[in-house]
C-alpha cells in the first residue's frame, strides 16, 4: 500500500507544472496532457482537471509558468548587465534557450496551431510586465530591441537550424545578431547639433 503526502492545493498545481515541463522538454507540446502528468506526479486526471479544467488549461498555466520563471531569470541577468557584472550575450542566450531548449517555442506553436487562441497571453503579459519594471526611461529602443529579441528566438527555435544551413551561416548566427542589436542599442544616442 502506497501513501500519498498530501500537498497543498499550491503545492499540487506547482507540482503538475513541473512535471508538465519536464514533458515539454523530452517530448514535446504533444506530450503535456493530464494523463501524461498525472501519472508523472502520481495524481488522478480530476484533480488535475479541478486545477486546469482542461489540456488546454494545463497548457496555457504552463507557458505562464515557463513564462515568470524564464522572465524572472533574464530580469537578474539584465540587472546584472547594467551593473556590470553580466554581458548582452547572457540575456540573448537565455532568451533563445527559453523559446528552444525549454520549448516555449514548440508550446506556443502548438496551442496556436490547436486552436488555443489565447495561448500567448501569459507570455506576452510576463513580457511587458517585465519590460515595464526594467524599462525605466520609457525607452522605444528597449521595447523595439525586445520585440525583435523574443521573435528572432521564437523564429530560431522553429526553424533556425535548417534556415542557418541552407543559407551557409553558423548555427549562432541569429544569437550573435541578436546580440550585436542588444549592445547598438545600449550606445548613448549622437548629440545633434541644436538638438
Amino acid at each position: 500500500m502506497s501513501i500519498r503526502k498530501r500537498l497543498s492545493p499550491e503545492e499540487s498545481r506547482v507540482a503538475a507544472l513541473e512535471a508538465a515541463r519536464a514533458l515539454l522538454i523530452e517530448a514535446g507540446p504533444q506530450a503535456v496532457t493530464l494523463k501524461a502528468v498525472a501519472g508523472r506526479i502520481g495524481r488522478t486526471h480530476a484533480n488535475l482537471l479541478h486545477h486546469f479544467g482542461s489540456a488546454s488549461g494545463l497548457q496555457k498555466a504552463l507557458a505562464g509558468y515557463l513564462a515568470e520563471t524564464i522572465c524572472a531569470t533574464i530580469r537578474e541577468a539584465v540587472i546584472a548587465q547594467r551593473s556590470g557584472i553580466g554581458c548582452p550575450r547572457d540575456v540573448v542566450d537565455l532568451t533563445f534557450d527559453a523559446f528552444d531548449k525549454e520549448g516555449a517555442g514548440a508550446l506556443a506553436s502548438w496551442m496556436l496551431l490547436s486552436g488555443n487562441e489565447d495561448a500567448l497571453d501569459p507570455i506576452v503579459d510576463t513580457i511587458h510586465d517585465l519590460v515595464v519594471d526594467l524599462d525605466e526611461y520609457g525607452s522605444d529602443t528597449q521595447r523595439g530591441n525586445t520585440l525583435a529579441l523574443v521573435l528572432m528566438a521564437l523564429g530560431d527555435a522553429l526553424m533556425g537550424g535548417p534556415l542557418a544551413q541552407a543559407l551557409e551561416l553558423p548555427r549562432n548566427a541569429a544569437r550573435d545578431r541578436a546580440e550585436a542589436m542588444l549592445v547598438e542599442g545600449l550606445q548613448p544616442a549622437p548629440i545633434t547639433p541644436g538638438g
